[in-house]
């Protein structure tokens, strides 16, 4: 049995600050995405995955559970961030699946129609998207964020959302899964996160529309909120002061790490969740999120 309170690194953390989008190398300590941990058990066998945000963080932890249940999967990022992708590719084929490293820019809606088409090319199908790549930045005052950075955040957290999903649906068959990842800022927004916020609570309410709109073609769609997690978003995009003590505002006094999220997405891509749909799932470590 593990006690919750010590199942992860507690702060304070002397991580480097980096610059955005940051890399999971150069944190300490290092996110733990379960590569010790995770075991499969095939609920995804024969299932093909596009996962945004794929390379580090939450999306490298999904990339690894789905490998181990059984799925394929495309992994789409930035190219700064190669380095961290060819690790998760590793991780995917030590699993002995198939990983497709798809980097390029999802503000576009040309590079999220070549995400589906590369996924059906190399696959042949598109059982789950995950909607999980973000863009965040921490400002004290409203003056502080420009009318780009705006712009940026959302076509990075919602438009890209929207875009994937419109190119993915119809080639997704009955019990296929669309999974965003929210946050806890949907439900109570941080106010030095204006912009991230504003794009968690649409990607709630864009995700709780979708579910109603495709039910008559049999596919879900469901949010995660994470509170706060232990990714490479963290030390590229918060006050040093933040980071150091980053995740003692949750009543169990640490952040969480990927790893502790890989069972819900992962529940959500399977036929055990055949009756979750329109639903927000909270993993906050203890905060209420209503």
């Amino acid at each position: 049995m593990t006690d919750p309170r010590e199942a992860g690194p507690r702060p304070p953390f002397s991580t480097p600050q980096q610059q955005p989008p940051g890399l999971e190398s150069e944190m300490s300590p290092r996110p733990d995405f379960g590569e010790n941990s995770y075991v499969g058990a095939g609920k995804l066998l024969g299932k093909a995955a596009l996962i945004t945000g794929g390379d580090s963080g939450i999306g490298r932890a999904v990339a690894l559970a789905f490998a181990r249940e059984g799925a394929d999967v495309v992994i789409s990022y930035l190219a700064e961030e190669e380095s961290d992708a060819q690790l998760t590719r590793g991780l995917v084929e030590g699993a002995g699946r198939r990983c497709v490293l798809a980097p390029g820019d999802i503000r576009e809606e040309a590079q999220c129609q070549a995400l589906v088409a590369t996924t059906l090319e190399h696959f042949g199908r598109i059982d789950v998207l995950v909607n999980n790549a973000a863009f965040q930045m921490s400002h004290k005052s409203l003056e502080q964020i420009s009318a780009e950075e705006f712009d940026r955040t959302f076509r990075t957290n919602v438009y890209a959302n929207f875009y994937l999903c419109k190119a993915a649906v119809p080639h997704m068959k009955p019990g296929s899964s669309i999974i965003s990842t929210a946050s806890v800022n949907a439900d109570k927004p941080n106010a030095t996160l204006v912009a991230y916020a504003a794009t968690k609570g649409a990607i709630q309410n864009l995700s709780g529309g979708m579910a109603q709109l495709l039910a008559d073609k049999g596919i879900r769609v469901n949010c995660v909120a994470p509170g706060p997690f232990w990714t490479p978003l963290i030390p590229s995009t918060l006050p040093a002061g933040n980071v150091r003590e980053f995740g003692t505002q949750t009543p169990m006094k640490r952040p969480g790490q990927p790893r502790e999220l890989q069972a819900v997405y992962v529940l959500l891509a399977s036929d055990e969740g055949s009756y979750i749909s329109g639903a927000t799932i909270p993993v906050t470590g203890g905060v209420p999120f209503l």
